[in-house]
């Protein structure tokens, strides 16, 4: 399933209340957002019924609580909330690579678990950053490198 692709502006004041009084929080919630900062849902794509959901932060607890920001409407009909939520405890387990993967979203998040959504745009931003990464490796371990000592020379 792809991923939602809600997006919104981050009431700022009302985020940094949030991150400074839960517990686990950041030391100095300034650095964990900004002013300007917008977010994007990170559920699955989901239908109007559902509220959309965007993680702020990940609280330094036993007890996996997250910040999370949910939404719904847009503009002047936007209601929103924060909240500090548990994680899901679902897990994906391929037992082929002996990998186990955890759902990413809140306890009794709407929609698929974060390991069966898809994000289209992140995907091809991963796939060029790979292909920058072979490109200059292979450009250092090409002959006449400009980088390399020239061993021929007197």
């Amino acid at each position: 399933m792809l991923q939602c692709t809600a997006v919104t502006q981050l009431p700022y004041a009302e985020a940094l209340l949030a991150l400074a009084t839960m517990e686990g929080g950041p030391a100095h919630p300034p650095d964990a957002v900004e002013a300007e900062d917008f977010v994007l849902c990170e559920l699955g794509d989901h239908d109007e019924s559902a509220e959309h959901a965007a993680h702020l932060w990940t609280a330094d607890t036993p007890d996996d609580q997250d910040l999370w920001f949910l939404w719904s409407g847009a503009g002047a009909h936007r209601v929103h909330r924060l909240d500090v939520l548990r994680l899901c405890p679902a897990v994906l387990r391929e037992l082929a690579t002996r990998t186990v993967t955890t759902c990413a979203y809140f306890d009794h998040h709407p929609g698929p678990h974060s390991f069966s959504v898809t994000d289209p745009l992140g995907d091809l931003i991963a796939e060029h950053v790979h292909s920058e990464v072979r490109r200059l490796v292979s450009e250092d371990d090409a002959p006449g490198n400009p980088d390399e000592p020239d061993t021929d020379a007197p």
